[in-house]
């Protein structure tokens, strides 16, 4: 391990950055030092902004994915070699904003009902019923399910905050019958690979196995882990939930972050009028039709 990534690594540490952000940020430093084949320690804000201009237009990345980058580099020289650079002139760039895809009750369904088998199908519910991020469900122990109290124990989340989510009898009955037949042992879904025996399962196999027995049930929307999330807190806030309730069970840290659902919420949608409702417009059957040609 060199210098430079030993301070960047207890600088992280020190601040108690989550394990992905870590990596993360290392990797970012390293393929922008092996791109200019110099220690970034000596490189310049010239330099940066040449890299980021490369991200962009060379590597094709999108703004997400430079934004990290370029949070990594500002980390780095900031809080690590302690230089002063003036931030503003590496401007980040501007980030459009996407709705998420978001599944019907009866899409859910399908896709759960499309399960492979119970080990899937226990995943698939379990992120559609709590609603939690692909990270946490990977990490989720046996422990976690508290049927006592009927709630779901999420740990260290996004931003390393605990939290609690209600156990759906339906989901709680699914996990117990997974139980009998799986036998996990601490892990609530363990690695099937025996390479990784007792190892939760990874991020990559959660997404796979949602792509996969979506494609199955015949979704042609693009199905990811983060979409049940999106699923849960739509369908909540149709079910007339209100927003606090479901800034709390997500775990997000402010409420702008949930806001975005009454974006895609039919019932607030639809709560108003469309203005052309609203109008008296003459009957459609008056209207000429002179853009075709008339039968001879």
């Amino acid at each position: 391990m060199t210098h430079l990534r030993k301070m960047m690594l207890d600088e992280l540490q020190r601040r108690n950055y989550a394990q992905n952000t870590v990596d993360a940020y290392i990797r970012a430093l390293q393929d922008f030092a092996a791109y200019y084949h110099l220690p970034p320690d000596q490189l310049e804000p010239e330099q940066i902004r040449s890299y980021q201009l490369h991200l962009m237009k060379v590597k094709g990345l999108a703004p997400k994915s430079v934004v990290q980058i370029m949070a990594a580099m500002k980390f780095f020289y900031v809080h690590v070699l302690k230089r002063c650079f003036r931030w503003e002139e590496l401007p980040y760039p501007k980030t459009p904003l996407r709705l998420p895809v978001i599944l019907s009750q009866e899409e859910v369904r399908r896709i759960i009902d499309a399960a492979s088998d119970l080990f899937h199908r226990a995943i698939l519910m379990t992120l559609y019923s709590t609603g939690v991020r692909c990270a946490e469900l990977a990490c989720l122990a046996i422990s976690d399910i508290d049927s006592q109290r009927m709630m779901v124990h999420i740990h260290l989340g996004k931003g390393g905050k605990d939290r609690d989510v209600p156990l759906s009898p339906k989901l709680l009955e699914t996990l117990r019958e997974y139980w009998r037949w799986m036998k996990p042992q601490t892990c609530l879904f363990p690695s099937r690979y025996k390479s990784r025996k007792g190892s939760p399962i990874t991020t990559k196999g959660v997404f796979n196995i949602c792509q996969s027995t979506a494609r199955k049930a015949g979704i042609q929307k693009t199905v990811g882990c983060h979409t049940f999330r999106h699923c849960f807190a739509t369908h909540l806030l149709e079910a007339g939930a209100d927003l606090r309730t479901i800034q709390l069970l997500l775990g997000h840290a402010s409420i702008q972050s949930t806001m975005i659902y009454l974006h895609l919420s039919q019932r607030h949608l639809n709560a108003c009028p469309n203005p052309l409702d609203t109008i008296a417009v003459s009957d459609i059957a008056d209207v000429k039709r002179s853009g075709r040609k008339q039968p001879q």
